[in-house]
């Protein structure tokens, strides 16, 4: 009973083509009020367990650690659990606000759209080598000259540069505020660069970085490092093809939230039969996670006042 939905490839390929919803639109969420009244939230029972995920990577990397999520899953709630990639952003902010879903694996962007405008709750996050934060980078070739993002900023006239999706906190959101601040980057039409392309997850702009196809783009810095540890396996040199010429402050990891109505029990029967989670397969598809812990919200204050700056969040 498996229903996978494949993820949208380059966002600005899919949009020339007109074939699929445009995965960087960002769409207008109902308030808590308007979520509540269109779609009441029925008690929970024995109906499948639904699980939506972004995709910060192409649905063959992930795949084998999703069908083992959902087996543990299925196995310690006892009931069973169906967990579909979504194909872009905003439609997992959607399904949570109209508690479509029960469980959704959101960057911190996405996850304070979705509480601001219908009060969903993080429950769980992830450490990776012990620590619950990650970067944002911004990455080019190794062949390049630059050595920083002050001599890419000298170069922008010709450089082609591509984010991840515009609703990622690492991807879009603190790069671009950064590039807003230096005064070259403001949006997709409106920017000093030679080109600005939405490449759709952290995976591609890696490759395309590699590849040269573009020079440079901004990345999760947790998601790299286990995109490169899964090529070297593999005899790979992604790792020796890229540099970092910039890092963020530490942001708070990726939260997993459930709509604002569920029941305390239940949260706590989730967040333990995650904590139980020991599957690399698992593990690695999630930034190269070593454990699920509990969530801390205050820890997205950063990326909250990054929003409010940078006009992504509409605060009621």
């Amino acid at each position: 009973m498996k229903k996978w939905i494949l993820t949208v490839g380059l966002a600005f390929a899919l949009t020339a083509c007109g074939g699929a919803d445009d995965p960087d639109e960002v769409v207008e969420s109902p308030t808590t009020d308007e979520a509540t009244e269109e779609a009441p939230v029925t008690e929970q029972d024995d109906s499948a367990f639904e699980i939506a995920v972004i995709p910060s990577q192409s649905m063959g990397e992930m795949q084998t650690g999703l069908d083992k999520l959902e087996e543990h899953l299925t196995e310690h709630l006892d009931r069973e659990v169906i967990v579909e990639q979504y194909p872009n952003y905003n439609a997992v902010v959607e399904a949570i606000n109209y508690n479509q879903i029960d469980l959704a694996f959101l960057g911190p962007l996405t996850y304070l759209i979705a509480h601001e405008q219908s009060g969903a709750q993080a429950i769980i996050t992830q450490e990776v080598d012990g620590s619950p934060y990650y970067f944002s980078y911004i990455i080019t070739h190794a062949d390049s000259e630059w050595e920083d993002i002050d001599d890419m900023i000298e170069d922008r006239a010709d450089v082609d540069f591509a984010f991840a999706s515009i609703s990622s906190t690492s991807g879009h959101l603190i790069p671009g505020l950064n590039l807003r601040q230096l005064g070259v980057y403001e949006s997709q039409d409106d920017h000093e660069f030679e080109q600005i392309q939405f490449a759709g997850s952290h995976d591609i702009v890696a490759t395309l970085v590699q590849e040269q196809t573009v020079d440079a783009g901004a990345v999760d810095s947790a998601i790299l490092e286990a995109l490169m540890k899964e090529d070297e396996k593999n005899g790979g040199t992604l790792r020796d093809d890229l540099k970092v010429i910039w890092q963020s402050d530490e942001l708070y990891q990726y939260p997993w939230v459930v709509p604002a109505e569920m029941n305390d029990e239940l949260i706590s029967q989730v967040q333990e039969a995650f904590y139980k989670i020991e599957d690399d397969d698992i593990l690695r598809i999630f930034g190269g996670a070593t454990k699920f812990v509990e969530a801390d919200d205050n820890q997205y204050a950063d990326v909250l006042e990054a929003a409010r700056e940078f006009d992504m969040l509409t605060l009621e």
